[in-house]
């Protein structure tokens, strides 16, 4: 196997700047450029030189991991070197010029982990949407799959139904002899507790998903209501055209904020209205559907309107208030004062809150899918263990193949159709 390099940091200045390499020449490699090594895990300050002539490059401080304790299962050296992009230039120059090595693929240093059994698929996937996370509740979400937790629930559950095949085996194996115990029971609550578990995960999975990919919340009203001041007092920059005229907004406008740790994109849509405008019927025709797929509608509405009109209909999660209440006497927010903001900000955080607290750990569509069909063979396995115990056989053929749908989930078997799409999104030194 080839060894790779790349660097791990970000190019531009910066105080430090790190490069690693893999591979079994790593540590040749490096003691060539710096000398003796420190030990495995240890760290020891040394001078890098260039190997054609001997003249220093940095003073840099060197890191050696051995195989069986680095992060992807093979000798591993980092260069922690003064950030300057002239030092990482000519580090990279030298590195080239090494005989074996090659600049790393995106990702390559990851797929090294998984290929040599670090890390298994859903904790690559976790690590990616770490790396991705723009807010709290992403990094919270993506480091839990990350450092192993759903594999370690579907290995929990593998176990179970590992034992459920051989207790039901053992009755097809001894089919004309008394089997001294009556195994079915056990069984039907081994299979029971992981179909549990599964149902569990898969209830939480839009939520899950929702975090991943952050929440919408829609502004919708009336024309003139302040649904494009809201969403420039929001966001703190000018992001929709603001008039006096009705209907000047007639395309969706986006803002993206972190609202307490969640990724919210707001949207400013049309004002609602019966309107003779072939471009703004459009516009309005694009907010209402805009607004029906949102997580969350915020209605603003007149000073004298009572509530919301039934073009869109309000759900439990919604906020209705008054826009433009620049005097405070309506409760509402007024983009203006900046009155009832903040209090519009901690309303939409309660709200995500309450639709988050049941978040599960699959956060692709992919662990759901796998979920699904998992569930769905567990499911039939207990169907045919409720019809007087009949089918024994087809009982345990639909628990290897809950098994193998698990095995998908965190990637022991048929992988390679996904794993060029997530390493496509890691960066050359990861």
């Amino acid at each position: 196997m080839d060894t790779i390099f790349a660097p791990a940091t970000s190019p531009g200045r910066a105080g430090v700047g790190i490069i690693r390499i893999s591979g079994p020449l790593a540590h040749a490699t490096a003691e060539r450029l710096c000398g003796t090594l420190p030990d495995h895990r240890s760290s020891a300050l040394r001078w890098v030189r260039d190997s054609r002539d001997g003249s220093k490059i940095d003073q840099a401080l060197i890191l050696r991991f051995d195989a069986h304790g680095s992060f992807t299962g093979e000798p591993v050296v980092e260069i922690h070197h003064h950030g300057s992009p002239a030092v990482l230039s000519q580090l990279v120059k030298v590195l080239s010029d090494q005989p074996g090595l090659r600049i790393a693929d995106a990702g390559e240093f990851t797929r090294r982990s998984l290929e040599n059994g670090r890390l298994d698929l859903s904790q690559v996937e976790g690590l990616a949407d770490l790396l991705d996370a723009d807010t709290e509740s992403q990094r919270r979400q993506a480091l839990r799959v990350m450092d192993g937790e759903l594999s370690r629930l579907v290995v929990s559950w593998r176990a179970d139904l590992l034992r459920s095949i051989a207790l039901i085996e053992a009755t097809i194996d001894f089919a004309d002899e008394d089997v001294p115990v009556d195994v079915y029971p056990e069984v039907r609550s081994l299979i029971g507790r992981v179909l549990g578990h599964m149902k569990s995960q898969l209830s939480g999975a839009k939520a899950a998903a929702d975090i991943r990919s952050g929440f919408e919340v829609a502004i919708v009203g009336r024309p003139n209501t302040g649904k494009s001041s809201l969403i420039n007092r929001l966001s703190r920059r000018d992001v929709a055209l603001i008039s006096e005229y009705a209907g000047t907004t007639r395309d969706v406008i986006e803002a993206r904020l972190d609202v307490s740790g969640h990724a919210v994109t707001f949207l400013d849509t049309a004002g609602l209205r019966e309107t003779s405008d072939v471009v703004e019927g459009m516009g309005i025709d694009l907010a209402k559907r805009r607004a029906n797929s949102a997580d969350m509608r915020i209605f603003l509405l007149e000073p004298d309107q009572v509530g919301p009109d039934d073009t869109i209909e309000v759900e439990a999660h919604d906020l209705i208030i008054h826009g433009k209440d620049d005097d405070g006497s309506k409760g509402g927010v007024s983009s203006l004062s900046g009155y009832g903001i903040e209090r519009l900000l901690k309303d939409i955080e309660v709200r995500l809150n309450y639709l988050t607290s049941g978040s599960s750990l699959l956060i692709r569509e992919r662990h759901q899918v796998a979920m699904r069909a998992g569930a769905e063979y567990l499911g039939n396995a207990l169907s045919s263990l409720d019809e007087d115990y009949s089918g024994p056989e087809f009982v345990a053929e639909d628990l290897r193949s809950a098994i193998h749908a698990l095995d998908q989930l965190i990637g022991r078997i048929g992988v390679e159709d996904v794993l060029g799409d997530i390493f496509s999104s890691f960066c050359i030194g990861k």
